[in-house]
């Protein structure tokens, strides 16, 4: 047989291997838009994956755990999926995008009980303490801006118990996750005042640079199939009928 046969024949022979992965897609618990109801994963952007993996047809497991574990495995394992992830200059070589699905501001939250007003860097900056979990890209962010005002916390729910008991005088947050992160430290929305948002981010699936650029690909193109159909927007009303699709 030729060499170029020999090649030729490996090849489909090895094909079915791929088309048979199985992939990891991993995400966090942030509701509304991924979280555990009665064990299985929901939300707004699981439905969004669940809706593209039927359509592009791939063996696939949606998995619930820790954001930085999360990350590392979606960085360095082929076949491996992570959602939903800002798209951040220092992240862009790091992965394979697919997206935007989402877009949501950032912004400052105090009690309204403490009467402060916030409108600039500047008097964040100086308001007092600021709370925020040291693993988000808001930390970072704020960081890099100069803030020295900043506590790092391990969650959101530990984060917003501080703002509610006066540990804190501020946090940041989404205003996609607000309400589900006020209820996890016992507050509501009317309990806190809004002020400047300062970062608007777009939400996107990655995957790991180790999965086949193919695969990405059709990702990508079964969810601009979503966009043009109306679907993806269908899903977004249903669990964030305020939140701005992309």
């Amino acid at each position: 047989m030729p060499s170029w046969g020999a090649g030729l024949l490996l090849l489909l022979l090895l094909q079915p291997m791929v088309c048979l992965a199985e992939l990891r897609l991993l995400t966090e618990e942030a509701p509304p838009t991924s979280f555990l109801r009665d064990g299985q994963p929901e939300g707004y952007a699981v439905e969004v994956v669940r809706e593209l993996i039927r359509r592009t047809g791939n063996q696939a497991r949606i998995e619930l755990m820790p954001w930085t574990r999360a990350y590392f495995l979606a960085k360095s394992e082929a076949d491996t999926g992570l959602f939903s992830v800002v798209r951040t200059t220092e992240r862009e070589a790091l992965f394979q995008w697919v997206g935007p699905i989402l877009q949501g501001a950032t912004r400052f939250y105090s009690l309204k009980s403490s009467k402060l007003r916030i409108d600039t860097l500047e008097d964040a900056a100086r308001a007092g303490t600021l709370a925020l979990p040291k693993q988000w890209y808001t930390y970072e962010t704020l960081q890099r801006m100069g803030f020295t005002n900043l506590y790092g916390v391990p969650s959101s729910r530990q984060m917003v118990t501080m703002l509610k008991h006066g540990r804190v005088k501020l946090i940041a947050t989404e205003d996609l996750t607000l309400r589900e992160e006020l209820a996890s430290g016992g507050l509501t929305p009317v309990q806190v005042q809004p002020h400047l948002a300062f970062m608007r981010s777009d939400y996107y699936i990655v995957f790991s640079p180790q999965t086949a650029p193919a695969l990405v690909e059709r990702w990508r193109g079964e969810l601009d199939g979503m966009r043009r159909d109306g679907s993806l927007e269908g899903i977004l009303q249903r669990w964030l009928p305020a939140a701005r699709g992309r």
